[in-house]
């Protein structure tokens, strides 16, 4: 379980979903849902009764310079939206 759960992703449409219980997460790419419920039951001390995952890719960039054109991409990664038992929050920013 150590190692499952990078960071949460806090944007403008997650907080605004954060009052019907839903919370999103950067995962590990090799976790499984099982894994992701446990993992966040473990952390937060709430109960988890469903738990979506989608694997992002990455984008593709570039840069013109005086020498040329440099491309590369950015890094894929894999998010998973938590939902919880009515009632339970987490609190993202108490430790901040």
């Amino acid at each position: 379980m150590i190692g499952i759960l990078y960071r949460p992703i806090v944007t403008e449409k997650m907080t605004n979903v954060q009052e019907k219980g839903l919370y999103a997460f950067e995962v590990a790419p090799g976790a499984t849902k099982i894994d992701i419920a446990r993992a966040v039951e473990k952390k937060f001390n709430v109960s988890v009764t469903n738990v979506r995952t989608m694997n992002c890719k990455g984008k593709t960039k570039s840069q013109m310079t005086r020498r040329g054109k440099f491309q590369g991409t950015t890094s894929r990664f894999k998010k998973a939206i938590v939902t919880l038992k009515e009632g339970d929050k987490i609190n993202l920013f108490e430790n901040v």
